[in-house]
């Protein structure tokens, strides 16, 4: 039974209000905006959001009142700084109060790897003496029985739903991914549920030519969605590029909830998915894609 699914399918099946999602996982590249996007059409409420740093697509999720907790490194626009709606809910409350857990990308690996291990937590000595150590009350100081230093236990996270985005998987959810990783892998093992956003449905003799590219084994993955250009205006290694653009225009516009209203009317719930958002974008995306990127086995 094949796992390809359409994009809001695998929304409407796997995530109901109030889940916990990692997302953007792979720090700057592969960021899956269309699954943030489609989070927002259906209108998810109370969302847990984890990942080290998220770009804009916490900040839309958070604009669009999708979000009631925030586990994260940083939440911010990469290219200008500032999150504008990430920024209103945590100092007037608009569109909500949001709860945020301050991490680092160490520690958010930690928490992840941790539940990809099945252990309770993680020792680490690197927020000893710091804020985040003490403003995160998730984390709890002891003694290492065998040295007798002190540490700090991270404990583990097990998300609910781990979206990760590639360049190709097959139906099985067989997943190659170029590029960094970031803590897609440790966050993927991690879920109860895994749904994968490919680029590209190949063949599984192809995922197999290449075993070292699998970032996940379809074992763990509950849900293949095929959406080209699913990581735009972030970029994926081999098949678009990042589009530095999008992101200052974005700054621009949502300086005011009037302007985040108004941006997410056009690029968002204007939009009935990621094939009309990319008719919009039009020739400027086809200015950013990579021409070729066939599928093919490797050679050695």
């Amino acid at each position: 039974m094949t796992k390809v699914v359409s994009l809001r399918e695998a929304v409407e099946r796997f995530v109901p209000d109030g889940s916990s999602i990692a997302l953007g996982c792979a720090l700057e590249p592969a960021i899956p905006f269309a699954f943030a996007h489609e989070l927002i059409r259906q209108r998810r409420r109370d969302l847990h959001l984890i990942g080290p740093i998220s770009d804009i697509a916490f900040d839309q999720l958070i604009g669009a009142g999708c979000v009631a907790r925030v586990s994260a490194a940083w939440i911010g626009n990469v290219s200008a700084g500032l999150a504008h709606a990430y920024r209103r809910a945590m100092e007037e409350g608009v569109p909500r109060r949001i709860e945020v857990r301050d991490h680092t990308n160490f520690t958010i690996a930690q928490a992840l790897l941790a539940g990809a291990l099945g252990a309770p937590y993680l020792p680490t000595k690197t927020l000893l003496g710091s804020d985040i150590a003490r403003t995160n009350t998730d984390f709890r100081e002891a003694v290492d029985p065998y040295s007798g230093e002190k540490v700090l236990l991270v404990p583990a996270m097990r998300p609910d739903v781990t979206v990760i985005a590639v360049q190709r998987a097959d139906d099985d959810g067989n997943a190659h991914l170029w590029g960094p990783w970031g803590v897609s892998q440790e966050a993927a093992l991690a879920a109860k549920t895994t749904i994968i956003l490919a680029d590209e449905i190949v063949d599984r003799s192809i995922i197999t030519s290449d075993p070292n590219r699998t970032v996940v084994p379809g074992t763990k993955v509950n849900a293949v969605v095929h959406e080209p250009g699913a990581c735009h205006p972030s970029p994926l290694q081999g098949r678009y590029r990042r589009d530095h653009e999008f992101f200052h225009e974005y700054h621009a516009a949502t300086r005011s909830r009037e302007g985040f209203d108004s941006w997410i009317r056009e690029w968002v719930v204007g939009v009935s998915d990621r094939a009309a958002y990319l008719r919009k974008l039009g020739p400027r995306w086809v200015a950013l894609r990579y021409a070729g990127a066939p599928a093919v086995p490797a050679t050695f």
